[in-house]
């Protein structure tokens, strides 16, 4: 896949990414002239050959092209869905793909990053652990968390999740390009950790 990052910088800075993802995990485009026929194609897919479910499929298409336009307003480039099949399970993961926002006036470097993100740990996640990490893209600020429900949410069905992020600069830009991987699966948090690193190793920047 590919797909370009804006950018100010020089003309050695990349004008595009990659990145491999195992199989049964679908992309979706978040910009508005793709996000519809990008969610439709997946709907599609996911529906080959089921004839008698289009109330669930309007379900779907409905649920997508809200988490679509929702993450593209966060700044989302494209947004990944995990299809993944264990035996009779299907196992439930996302990957947004986004430029993050400068929180200053001045880029941080990935060290100074990590420092922020340490102080600066929201109070409803657990265990937040903060890293620096060498990828093939470069330095990279890694971040783990677990997010619990409120009481009102868990009443809801809503259950804790695991997430991990990676903050990778954009060569010769001032920019940093955002991996944020999420599951719900918190009692195989360890094994799906090492998924998304795996997937964020793969990133390497194209000219």
């Amino acid at each position: 896949m590919t797909t370009r990052p804006e950018h100010d910088g020089p003309p050695s800075a990349p004008s595009d990414y990659q990145l491999l993802l195992p199989d049964g995990w679908f992309r979706i485009l978040l910009d508005p002239e793709q996000r519809d026929r990008s969610v439709d194609a997946l709907v599609e897919r996911r529906f080959q050959g089921i004839d008698n479910a289009p109330h669930l499929k309007d379900e779907m298409r409905a649920d997508l092209r809200r988490r679509a336009a929702e993450a593209y307003r966060g700044g989302g480039i494209e947004l990944y869905l995990s299809f993944q099949e264990a035996g009779p399970l299907t196992i439930p993961a996302s990957l947004l793909v986004s430029l993050a926002p400068l929180r200053g006036p001045e880029p941080l470097s990935p060290h100074d990053l990590a420092a922020a993100f340490a102080r600066g740990a929201e109070p409803d996640e657990d265990d937040a652990k903060v890293s620096v990490e060498e990828l093939a893209a470069g330095t990279a600020v890694r971040v783990r968390s677990t997010t619990r429900p409120t009481e009102r949410e868990r009443q809801d069905g809503q259950r804790a999740s695991v997430s991990v992020e990676y903050h990778v600069p954009v060569p010769g830009s001032a920019q940093y390009l955002l991996l944020t991987f999420s599951t719900p699966l918190e009692p195989v948090a360890d094994a799906m950790a090492g998924l998304f690193d795996a997937i964020a190793s793969s990133l390497t920047w194209t000219e």
